[in-house]
């Protein structure tokens, strides 16, 4: 069994008024908060790898460093979902045991122990699972390799959560420690707010 950690990180931040993703929230660039937070997925689980799927060359070199998969998706501008199916096409073949993680990089509040719960959660049987918070379900997701087909379906700028809701009681939910986790950055903070994260 291999549980694919797969990280979108090729958005523009239409709503941000740049690249968010490469935005300095105290310091560090917004993508690199969420990476070092698989990278320490990767690190307790042996079953885990990492792929990183941007357009931003900073990004990229980043998920090399870090040991990752770097793949390369100039058509992520037509949507997320032809991000997911540039993640899909560079993986090594896909069984049905095997597990599929999405995790998006807007969102730095998100916790290790909370990955590292969802990632226990995919065991034999469960089709798919989502980070959530009381009812409220968030980043990341997952989805089981027999549900492949699906995601590649998925067209436009539609990620995985239809197929999600598809599943009904069978998708788990994993309960993150607080609402903010589940949280993106769609604005720039306000001048002298900080990040307030417990890094």
């Amino acid at each position: 069994m291999v549980k694919h950690l797969i990280y979108l990180a090729a958005g523009s931040g239409r709503r941000f008024g740049g690249n968010k993703l490469l935005y300095p929230l105290e310091g560090r660039p917004l993508f690199s908060y969420g990476l070092e937070t698989l990278c320490r997925a990767v690190e307790l689980r042996p079953e885990c790898e990492l792929t990183v799927v941007s357009r931003y060359p900073q990004i990229l070199e980043a998920a090399r460093a870090a040991g990752g998969r770097a793949v390369d998706s100039p058509q992520s501008t037509r949507g997320i979902s032809h991000t997911i199916r540039a993640a899909l096409a560079a993986l090594p073949p896909v069984s049905g045991e095997d597990f599929l993680f999405f995790a998006v990089a807007d969102q730095p509040w998100l916790e290790a122990d909370t990955l590292l719960r969802l990632v226990d959660a995919a065991r034999p049987g469960v089709p798919g699972g989502t980070a959530a918070f009381g009812e409220r379900v968030g980043s990341p997701t997952f989805f089981s390799g027999a549900l492949l087909p699906e995601l590649y379906a998925l067209t436009g700028d539609q990620g995985g959560r239809p197929i999600l809701r598809e599943l009904g009681p069978a998708c788990v939910k994993v309960q993150a420690g607080s609402l903010r986790e589940l949280e993106d950055l769609d604005t720039p903070p306000e001048r002298g707010e900080t990040f307030g994260g417990t890094r």
